[in-house]
């Protein structure tokens, strides 16, 4: 007689709300991801404009205010990048945390960092 193999409809149960639980999770952390990548496509079109080495840091801010405004950027203003100067010219740097709700009083911060000479 062979003994039986599988797994018990509790076994089942439990896997399946692990999977719709860790599934949960990643999708209200994809937005703040999307967003990042974002970020990161607005600080390379800042530095790869020919004039870059030249712009001020009020020039800086309007390039990213006007691509914020188009790809809906809201975790970070322009007057929050770290704008320093280099060897081979300006290096702006965006660093910020965003804060992921996930359920109750229960929250994932985030920290994000990207700078232009990555």
């Amino acid at each position: 007689m062979q003994k039986q193999r599988g797994m018990t409809f509790i076994g089942l149960v439990l896997m399946i709300a692990a999977i719709v639980f860790v599934a949960i999770i990643g999708m209200k952390m994809v937005p703040a991801y999307l967003e990042f990548m974002s970020v990161k496509k607005a600080l390379n079109n800042i530095a790869t404009k020919p004039e870059f080495g030249e712009m001020t840091n009020k020039d800086i801010y309007e390039s990213f205010n006007k691509t914020a405004a188009i790809d809906d950027i809201d975790s970070i203003k322009a007057k929050e990048l770290i704008i320093s100067q280099s060897d081979a010219g300006p290096v702006v740097i965006a660093e910020y945390q965003v804060v992921v709700p996930l359920m109750g009083n229960v929250s994932a911060l985030i920290d994000f960092y990207a700078s232009t000479d990555e």
